[in-house]
Order: C-alpha cells, then sequence, then structure tokens
C-alpha cells in the first residue's frame, strides 16, 4: 500500500470516526434531556450549549472541501 492511499484512508477513518462519536454525543444529550425531564425549551438548551463544539468540526469539512475543489 503507497503513501498516497494510506494517507486516503487515514483522513476517512478519521473522519467518519469522529463523525460517529459526534452521533454518539447527541444521544447522550438526548437521554440526559430525557432523563432530567427537560421540557422543549431545556432540549433546546441542552443541545445548543453542548451540541455546538461539533458544529465547528463539520463546518470545518465542508470550507475544506470548497476551498480545495476549486
Amino acid at each position: 500500500m503507497d503513501v498516497k492511499t494510506w494517507m486516503k484512508f487515514e483522513e476517512h477513518f478519521v473522519t467518519f470516526g469522529i463523525l460517529g462519536l459526534i452521533l454518539y454525543m447527541l444521544f447522550i444529550i438526548y437521554r440526559l434531556a430525557k432523563e432530567s425531564n427537560a421540557g422543549k425549551f431545556g432540549y433546546f438548551v441542552l443541545f445548543l450549549a453542548l451540541g455546538l463544539g461539533f458544529v465547528g468540526f463539520i463546518a470545518k469539512i465542508i470550507l475544506v472541501e470548497f476551498v480545495l475543489k476549486k
């Protein structure tokens, strides 16, 4: 396996791995809100505050794709 192929594999593996962790974190936030009997506003605040961290990661992926395509 050459270096270029390995780098592509590694890039995809890391991206999908982190996206999998993000989905798991969303599940944890949902369970936290459900178990604390948060209302609609509580769900919103929990997802906004705790989910804002990985929005930057997703935005970075999108921006890098657009910049590198040009």
